[in-house]
C-alpha cells in the first residue's frame, strides 16, 4: 500500500513538473506574440510616414518637373543668336560701303541669311523662331575718313548712310558709333561680350574680333565660365598671332563676300595720286615765284587732295629750311607708322624722312628759305656699330628678347593710353598734340610692360630690321 502511494506521489511531481514547463512556455509565447504586435505597430507607423513622405516627394518632383518644362519652354521661345562686331577693324567690303544706305541694307541682308546657315549648321536641333542680335561698334568719323582718304569712298558721309541702312534693315541690327578715342570700340565690345556670355537665352556667340590680339585676353579671362562651343571666332583680315594660337580651342569661320579680308591702306592710295598729279621734273635753284602756271595749278590740286608736300593730311608737321635733294633707294620703317616704309633722303643740314617720296613741290620751295610742312624726322639707319647690337639668330635674323609679363598688368597699362613712342623712344613728333599721355611717369616694371604691348603691332621689315631703336614685333 504504500509503494502505491509512492508511486502516486512521483506520477503527481511528474505531471506537476510538465505542468510548470507548459505554463513557462504559453508564457513565452505571449511575451513573444506582444513584442511581436509592438514592432508590428511600429512599422505600420513608419509605413505611413514613408508613404505620406513619398507622396509630398512626388509632387514636389512633379512640381519641378513643371518649372523646368515652363523654363526650358521661355528659354526656348526667347533665344536668340548674339553677333559681336568690332567695326574698326571688321570693315564691310568696299562694294558694299560705296553703296551707302542701300549697301547697308544688302550687308545685313547677306550678314542675316550667312548666320542663319550657319546656325543650322552648328545647331541642328535648335528651334527656328529663335532671334539674331547684332551690334556692330566703331567710330564712324574716322573709319568714313580713313575709307575716304583710301579712295574707297568719295563723301565720309556715304558711311554715316551706310550704318543708317544697316540699322533700319533689321529691328535687332545696330552699328552705332562709339565717337573718336582709343579702345572705345573695345570696351564696348568686351563689356557686352562679358554680359551675355552667360545669359541662358543667349544661345551662341558669333565674335567678330580677329584684327585685334587684345580680344585674346577678354578670351582667356571667360575660359571657365562658358564652354568653347558656345563662341564662334569670325574671321574677317587674318587672325593676328595670339588670336590664331587660340582660334582651335573654339569654332571659327568666315562669310565671303562680307568683310574686308585685307586692312586698308591708305598710304598707297595717295602715293599713287601724287605719281598720277606730279609735272615734270623742275631744277633746285626754281622758286616759287618762278613756277609755271601749271605747276601752281599741280600745287593746288595737291592741296585739295588732301596731300601737302607730298605728305597726306592728318600726319604730324616738322619745320624745313633746307631742299630736299633726290631720295636714296635704301628703305626703312618709321617708327611712328609701322605699316609704312620711308625712303631717307640727305639735305645740307638736315635729313628728313617722306613717307610717301620726294615730292617736286618740296624741291621747288628751295629759295628763300620757306617754313614747309612736312613728316616727322625719321632716324637714319642703324650704323654697323649699333646694329651689331642688335640680336639675331644663326639665320641672320633678328629676335625680340623675352618679356615677362602679366595679363591683368597688360590690360591695366593698356588702359592708361601711353604713348609708346614717347616712352620707349623718346621723339614722338607730335608733341603736346599727342592725343596719347606723355605726363604719366612709369616705373620700371611699367615701362617694361608698355614694351611687351608695343610688339604687339608687327615690324614691316620683320626678322631683316636693322633699326636698334625700333619698338614693334619682329616675326
Amino acid at each position: 500500500m504504500a509503494d502505491e502511494i509512492d508511486d502516486l506521489q512521483l506520477s503527481f511531481e511528474t505531471l506537476r513538473g510538465t505542468e510548470h514547463a507548459k505554463n513557462r512556455l504559453i508564457e513565452d509565447l505571449l511575451g513573444r506574440l506582444r513584442r511581436l504586435c509592438q514592432e508590428l505597430e511600429q512599422e505600420k507607423l513608419d509605413h505611413d510616414r514613408e508613404s505620406h513622405f513619398n507622396r509630398e516627394v512626388q509632387l514636389r518632383v512633379k512640381e519641378l518637373k513643371d518649372e523646368l518644362r515652363l523654363v526650358k519652354t521661355r528659354t526656348e521661345r526667347d533665344a536668340f543668336i548674339l553677333v559681336l562686331i568690332d567695326g574698326d577693324g571688321m570693315i564691310f567690303e568696299d562694294p558694299l560701303i560705296q553703296r551707302g544706305e542701300i549697301g547697308g541694307r544688302e550687308a545685313a541682308g547677306i550678314l542675316w541669311g550667312a548666320v542663319r546657315d550657319y546656325v543650322q549648321q552648328i545647331m541642328p536641333d535648335l528651334t527656328s523662331d529663335y532671334k539674331i542680335v547684332t551690334r556692330v561698334y566703331a567710330n564712324l568719323k574716322g573709319l568714313g575718313d580713313v575709307c575716304t582718304r583710301a579712295g574707297i569712298l568719295d563723301n565720309p558721309t556715304i558711311m554715316e548712310d551706310f550704318t543708317r541702312g544697316f540699322t533700319g534693315s533689321k529691328q535687332l541690327f545696330d552699328f552705332t558709333d562709339v565717337g573718336s578715342g582709343k579702345d572705345r570700340a573695345d570696351d564696348k565690345v568686351s563689356e557686352l561680350f562679358k554680359l551675355f556670355v552667360n545669359n541662358s537665352h543667349c544661345k551662341h556667340i558669333i565674335f567678330g574680333c580677329s584684327h585685334d590680339n587684345g580680344y585674346a585676353r577678354l578670351l582667356e579671362d571667360i575660359a571657365g565660365q562658358a564652354m568653347p562651343s558656345q563662341i564662334t571666332l569670325l574671321e574677317g583680315v587674318p587672325f593676328e598671332r595670339e588670336l590664331a594660337i587660340m582660334k582651335s580651342r573654339y569654332l571659327f569661320t568666315r562669310f565671303d563676300n562680307l568683310f574686308r579680308s585685307t586692312k586698308i591702306n591708305i598710304y598707297q592710295q595717295q602715293y599713287q595720286q601724287l605719281q598720277q598729279i606730279r609735272p615734270p621734273p623742275v631744277s633746285q635753284s626754281q622758286t616759287m615765284s618762278q613756277m609755271t602756271p601749271s605747276h601752281m595749278t599741280s600745287l593746288q590740286s595737291l592741296h585739295s587732295s588732301g596731300i601737302h608736300n607730298g605728305v597726306p593730311d592728318g600726319l604730324p608737321a616738322a619745320q624745313v629750311a633746307s631742299p630736299i635733294q633726290q631720295p636714296q633707294q635704301t628703305g626703312y620703317q618709321s617708327p611712328y607708322y609701322p605699316s609704312m616704309i620711308r625712303t631717307p633722303s640727305e639735305s645740307t643740314n638736315n635729313s628728313m624722312m617722306n613717307p610717301l617720296a620726294a615730292s617736286w613741290a618740296t624741291k621747288a620751295v628751295s629759295a628763300p628759305p620757306a617754313q614747309i610742312a612736312s613728316p616727322p624726322p625719321t632716324p637714319q639707319p642703324t650704323t654697323l656699330e649699333n646694329a651689331n647690337k642688335i640680336p639675331r639668330n644663326k639665320f641672320g635674323q633678328r629676335i625680340d628678347p623675352a618679356i615677362q609679363y602679366d595679363k591683368n598688368e597688360v590690360k591695366r597699362v593698356q588702359k592708361i593710353h601711353m604713348c609708346n613712342v614717347h616712352f620707349l623712344r623718346r621723339d614722338c613728333p607730335y608733341g603736346d598734340d599727342c592725343t596719347h599721355d606723355h605726363f604719366y611717369k612709369p616705373n620700371k616694371n611699367e615701362l617694361m610692360t608698355l614694351r611687351f604691348v608695343a610688339r604687339g603691332t608687327p615690324c614691316h621689315f620683320g626678322s631683316a630690321c636693322d633699326d636698334v631703336k625700333c619698338i614693334y614685333g619682329h616675326r
